[in-house]
């Protein structure tokens, strides 16, 4: 794992000590400053800290005291985000390393042995698995870190160190690969990307070892959108269409769909337009078809204006506002507001459109729609495109908006 990855579980780790404690980024700041008898520190110090762009060694003992828990521990956080090999990291999952088998990540899994379960423990495991997903919908990447990990390694000890029929076993299998998707999702909202990576490889080997050829197809998708957002993008391009071809044409509508709506991505992330715009159309009509098998619980929130809301991105992307304004516009209208980092996101993309529509008046209004909504949530999506649409507004430094902005704001360029 390299030092970014490490100081962004250390800032999603403190994040999560301050919201346990009630506190607010501000109210953390003017208890420190109490404690320690300055006045000097301020919110946005707390939030460059929680977003990893500064370990707070001499607040350490402050910090400890206003959240309640034990110095050492703090030091042995923070020596773990400085790179210390032998620290560990309180409450944050480690990574997938003591999971994977060694050499290929996709060598079968060790053969079971040991007490006899059934498909009423499957049944309980993809309860558990679903609420994490459904979790995942109004809470965040540093929050669900630490029980996703948790779960996929409790899954997968189940089904190393128990007995089982083989129905059983590739039901477990399917559950494990399941985890390792919203797992490998989650690490990435929380800026650990080693850690997705790891997930989703595990995930497609346990999926494959089951023989779900339409969830292999999710976690390799899975994982092209993740090489693909993280400069990887011919070989996030190859997943991507790797994924549609495991699925074959007989998947499910839903899931055919999103395979293609991830290869339009990916096609925009390498810069081809035309065949973005194709995989575009393509996952629509995919969408419209009725005839085919029913799809799988996880693809539950794939629906129209998904699709609508990835219409948008690309043609952003693309520097084509005047497609992608009025499609953001419409959606964010319709869009359930209890999914904040969702919402910050979509406005996200808005604000960069309307700038390239050059309306800067507007872009700053919807960048600090984008800010005060993501301000505190512990997710390295929403705070990458709050300094996207910052780095964009810069170019409009002279409009009064964006200049206000700017001055209130432009201390997240520094994370």
């Amino acid at each position: 794992m390299n030092d970014q990855a490490r100081r962004a579980q250390f800032g999603a780790h403190l994040a999560s000590l301050r919201r346990d404690a009630g506190l607010s980024q501000r109210s953390l700041a003017l208890r420190l400053c109490a404690v320690a008898g300055i006045t000097t520190l301020t919110r946005n110090e707390v939030s460059r800290w929680e977003r990893g762009g500064r370990i707070p060694d001499a607040w350490l003992p402050p910090l400890a005291q206003v959240l309640g828990v034990p110095l050492h521990e703090l030091e042995q956080a923070a020596a773990y985000a400085r790179g210390d090999t032998h620290a560990a990291l309180p409450g944050v999952a480690a990574t997938l390393a003591d999971l994977l088998p060694d050499g290929d990540a996709v060598e079968p899994l060790a053969a079971p042995c040991g007490r006899r379960i059934g498909a009423t423990t499957v049944e309980g495991l993809a309860a558990r698995v679903h609420g994490l997903r459904l979790a995942d919908d109004v809470l965040y990447g540093g929050d669900l870190i630490a029980p996703a990990f948790r779960e996929l390694r409790a899954a997968v000890r189940l089904y190393r160190e128990s007995e089982h029929s083989e129905e059983t076993g590739r039901g477990l299998l399917v559950q494990i690969g399941e985890l390792g998707q919203i797992a490998g999702w989650i690490a990435s909202d929380a800026g650990c990307g080693e850690d997705a990576e790891r997930a989703y490889r595990l995930g497609i080997s346990a999926a494959r070892q089951a023989g779900d050829a339409v969830l292999v197809a999710q976690l390799a998708g899975s994982l092209g959108y993740h090489l693909s957002n993280g400069g990887r993008e011919r070989e996030g391009l190859e997943l991507a269409n790797a994924a549609v071809v495991e699925a074959g044409p007989d998947a499910p509508a839903a899931t055919r769909a999103l395979f293609l709506d991830r290869v339009a991505w990916a096609h925009t992330r390498a810069g081809e337009a035309q065949p973005a715009l194709r995989a575009l159309g393509e996952a629509h009509a995919a969408l419209d078809a009725t005839d085919g098998p029913p799809a799988p619980s996880w693809a539950y929130w794939v629906r129209r204006e998904e699709l609508e809301v990835m219409d948008a991105r690309v043609f952003t992307e693309l520097r084509r506002p005047l497609r992608a304004v009025p499609l953001l516009q419409d959606v964010l209208g319709r869009y359930d507001a209890t999914h904040a980092r969702e919402v910050a996101l979509y406005r996200s993309w808005l604000a960069v459109a309307l700038a390239d529509a050059n309306e800067p008046e507007q872009a700053a209004e919807e960048a600090r729609r984008v800010i005060d909504t993501s301000g505190d949530l512990p997710s390295e999506r929403t705070a990458e495109r709050a300094r996207t649409v910052l780095r964009r507004l810069k170019e409009y430094k002279d409009v009064p908006e964006a200049r206000e902005v700017l001055a209130d704001h432009g201390h997240l360029l520094l994370a």
